[in-house]
C-alpha cells in the first residue's frame, strides 16, 4: 500500500512580525486534497490593549493566561473568584501562515474551525469571512479570494457570552437551575457552574482549525448501514455524498478490511448527483460486543472519491463494529434494557461528566486509561451526561476497543431552551448534524438522548416562570433533534430526555434525605444516582494550603462544595452538602479522630 500521507515543505520566508514557524501542507499523494495544520503556536490579546502573549492552540483562553503567568491556579483554594474577570473581557486570536501558490491554485480553499468557543468573529488579511456562535459546531469560511502566496494573517475575536446572556434572559426569563439565561448560546452548560465544579467561563480555539485546499469535489458524508438479517453476513450500505454536488462522472470506491488484516472485499458505486450507494457483504462476521460478553473486533471502512480518470479526490476512513444495539423504552412488562445483537443485558456504570474543565488539558492517553479503568472494575457503560461537552474522537474510540456502551446525551441539562426561536432550532440542528455525522459509526454508542432533566420543567400548557410549554420541548427535542437522527442515523436508538424513556433518576438519599436502605427498594435502569464523598486527603492537598486542612468546614474546603449551589455567586454558602456528609458519617460510624480521617471514613 502507498504511505497515507507525505509531508510537503513550504519554501516560504515569514514577515519578520511573525511568531510561527514555517508550516507545511499535509498531502496524500494519492489524492488532490491539502491540508495545511494551523494548530500549535498562536497570539491572544485582550480586545482593549494590544498586549499579546504566546497562546496554544486548541486551547481555552485559562490555559492561555496560566501558561504566561497571568492567572493564579483558580482551582486553588478560594482562586476561582479570583479570575473572573477573564470571562468578562473579549480576547483576540492571531497567527500568521504561510501558503504557496499550489495551494492558492486550488479550485477551493476553506477555512476549516472544528471548534470555536462561542461568539467568534473571523478574518483573513483584515477581511471578515464569518462569524460563529455555537461551541458544538464545525464551521467552514470560503477564504478562496483573500489567501495569497506568502505571508497571511488570521485573526478569531471572541466575544464575552456573559452581556449577550444577560440582554436576551432581560428580554425574556428562561426558567432554569442554574446560571440565568445560560441557555441561550450554545456552550458547555457547566462552563457556568454546576452543583460538582467551577464557574469557569470559556473562550478560545477549543478544536483544531485548519486550511482545506481541493479541485472539483471532496467526500461530504458517509453513511454506513448494517443489515443482519442474513444468517452469518452482514450486508453493509455506504451512502455515499460529494461536495459540491452536480460534478459529472464521480465515483466511489470502498474497501472493507477485517479485523484480523485478512481479504479485504471492496466496491465501486458511480455518484450521481453527487450521491451513491456502495454495498460489501461480510460472510462469516465477527460481531461486536460490550465488555464482558464477548470481543470487540473492529473493522476498518475506507471510502475513496475518485474522478472520471481514476484519480484519487479526497480519502475517508472510519471503524465500525458489526453488530446491532436497541435502547429498548420502558413498558408494561419490562423495565428499560439495552439489547446487543438480539440479547439483553444488565448496564453497569457510571455518569461522566467532563474530566477537566478545561478539555484541552486531557489526552488520548488519559482518556483511554479511564476507559481501562471502567472495564477494569466490570463497567461496561458510560452515560456521558448533558451538561457537558460532546467529547473528543479518541473517547469514543476508547469506548470501542474496551466495550464501554455509551448513553449519549445532547447537551442540554436542567433549564429550558428557547424553541420558541427559529434561529436557535436551525443552529441546534446545524449542531446536531455536525455531531451525529462525526459520532454515528462508533459501535460503543448504545443510545442517543435528547436532555438530562429537562422534562422536569416541562409543562402542559404554554410558558410560565417555572415551566417551558409542552409543544416547545417536543419541537426541540422531538422534531428538531429526532429529526436529525431519523435522517442521518436511523439505526440508532434514540429517546427524547433522561428521564423521559423510563430510566430512573434516583436522588432521594442525598437530597431527600433517606438512608441508603433506600436503594434497595428501587429497580428498573437507573441512570443517575449517588451520595458525595470528600475527596480523597492527596486531591485536598492540592487545592489547599496547609491551613485550610483542620476540619471540613474550612473556608477554602467549603468554597468547594458545590452540592447548594449551581454557580459562583449564588447566595447558599455551600455548607449544606458537607452537612449531609457529616450526618451519614455520624449515623453509620465513630467520630473521626482527625481530619485525615475524616476524609477517609464516609468511602
Amino acid at each position: 500500500m502507498k504511505p497515507i500521507t507525505a509531508i510537503l515543505s513550504l519554501a516560504t520566508t515569514l514577515a519578520a512580525t511573525s511568531f510561527c514557524p514555517g508550516e507545511t501542507v499535509l498531502q496524500d499523494p494519492t489524492t488532490a486534497l491539502a491540508h495545511l495544520d494551523l494548530d500549535g503556536h498562536w497570539q491572544v490579546s485582550d480586545s482593549e490593549s494590544n498586549d499579546w502573549f504566546n497562546a496554544t492552540v486548541p486551547g481555552c483562553i485559562h490555559t492561555d493566561l496560566l501558561a504566561a503567568g497571568r492567572l493564579p491556579d483558580p482551582f486553588y483554594r478560594d482562586n476561582e473568584k479570583q479570575v473572573q474577570w477573564v470571562s468578562d473581557r473579549a480576547w483576540t486570536y492571531r497567527r500568521f501562515f504561510s501558503a504557496d501558490q499550489k495551494l492558492c491554485a486550488r479550485e477551493h480553499l476553506l477555512l476549516r474551525c472544528e471548534g470555536l468557543d462561542t461568539l467568534a468573529t473571523v478574518s483573513v488579511n483584515g477581511v471578515e469571512v464569518g462569524r460563529a456562535d455555537n461551541m458544538f459546531r464545525l464551521w467552514e469560511f470560503d477564504i478562496k479570494n483573500l489567501v495569497k502566496p506568502g505571508t497571511n494573517l488570521l485573526e478569531i475575536h471572541f466575544a464575552p457570552v456573559l452581556p449577550e446572556i444577560r440582554s436576551r434572559e432581560k428580554e425574556r426569563h428562561l426558567p432554569t437551575w442554574q446560571y440565568p439565561g445560560a441557555s441561550y448560546v450554545r456552550k458547555m452548560p457547566c462552563n457556568f457552574g454546576w452543583d460538582w465544579g467551577p464557574t469557569l467561563i470559556t473562550c478560545g480555539i477549543w478544536r483544531d482549525i485548519s486550511l482545506i485546499g481541493f479541485d472539483t469535489a471532496r467526500l461530504d458524508d458517509v453513511q454506513i448501514l448494517q443489515d443482519h438479517s442474513q444468517p452469518d453476513k452482514v450486508k453493509l450500505t455506504m451512502q455515499i455524498a460529494a461536495a459540491p454536488a452536480g460534478q459529472s462522472a464521480l465515483s466511489a470506491l470502498v474497501t472493507v478490511l477485517p479485523p484480523d488484516g485478512g481479504q479485504a472485499n471492496a466496491s465501486k458505486a458511480a455518484l450521481h448527483d453527487g450521491s451513491g450507494l456502495a454495498e460489501i457483504i461480510i460472510k462469516h462476521p465477527k460481531l461486536w460486543w460490550p465488555s464482558g460478553m464477548g470481543m470487540q473486533p473492529l473493522y476498518k471502512v475506507e471510502v475513496k472519491l475518485l474522478d472520471a480518470d481514476g484519480k484519487v479526490l479526497d480519502t475517508k476512513q472510519k471503524r465500525i463494529g458489526l453488530r446491532t444495539m436497541e435502547a429498548r423504552q420502558q413498558n408494561k412488562s419490562s423495565p428499560m434494557q439495552f439489547i446487543v445483537n438480539g440479547v439483553p443485558f444488565f448496564a453497569k456504570g457510571a455518569n461522566w461528566i467532563p474530566a477537566d474543565a478545561f478539555p484541552t488539558r486531557l489526552n488520548k492517553e488519559t482518556l483511554r486509561r479511564y476507559m481501562a479503568d471502567a472495564a477494569a472494575v466490570n463497567m461496561n457503560t458510560l452515560r456521558f451526561w448533558g451538561g457537558g461537552y460532546y467529547e473528543d474522537d479518541s473517547l469514543f474510540d476508547a469506548c470501542d476497543e474496551f466495550g464501554i456502551c455509551v448513553w449519549l446525551d445532547f447537551k442540554f441539562a436542567c433549564a429550558t431552551y428557547p424553541a420558541f426561536d427559529t434561529n436557535f432550532l436551525e443552529n441546534v440542528r446545524q449542531e446536531a448534524t455536525d455531531q451525529v455525522k462525526r459520532l454515528r459509526q462508533h459501535p460503543s454508542i448504545a443510545v442517543w438522548c435528547g436532555n438530562n432533566e429537562i422534562m422536569f420543567f416541562r409543562g402542559e400548557d404554554g410558558w410560565t416562570t417555572n415551566r417551558m410549554s409542552a409543544p416547545d420541548y417536543y419541537r426541540l427535542f422531538g422534531d428538531t433533534l429526532g429529526g436529525v437522527m431519523r435522517e442521518l442515523a436511523p439505526q440508532s436508538s434514540y429517546v427524547t430526555g433522561s428521564p423521559d424513556c423510563g430510566d430512573v433518576h434516583f436522588w432521594e438519599v442525598w437530597h431527600g434525605g433517606k438512608p441508603f436502605d433506600a436503594y434497595r427498594k428501587i429497580h428498573g435502569f437507573i441512570s443517575e444516582f449517588g451520595f458525595q464523598a470528600f475527596p480523597v486527603p492527596a486531591t485536598v492537598d492540592a487545592f489547599t494550603a496547609s491551613e485550610d486542612r483542620t476540619n471540613v468546614y474550612s473556608p477554602a474546603i467549603k468554597h468547594h462544595e458545590r452540592s447548594s449551589r449551581s454557580y459562583l455567586g449564588s447566595k447558599d454558602d455551600g455548607m449544606i452538602g458537607t452537612d449531609k456528609i457529616m450526618k451519614m458519617v455520624q449515623t453509620n460510624f465513630h467520630a473521626p479522630k482527625d481530619f485525615a480521617n475524616t476524609l477517609w471514613v464516609p468511602r
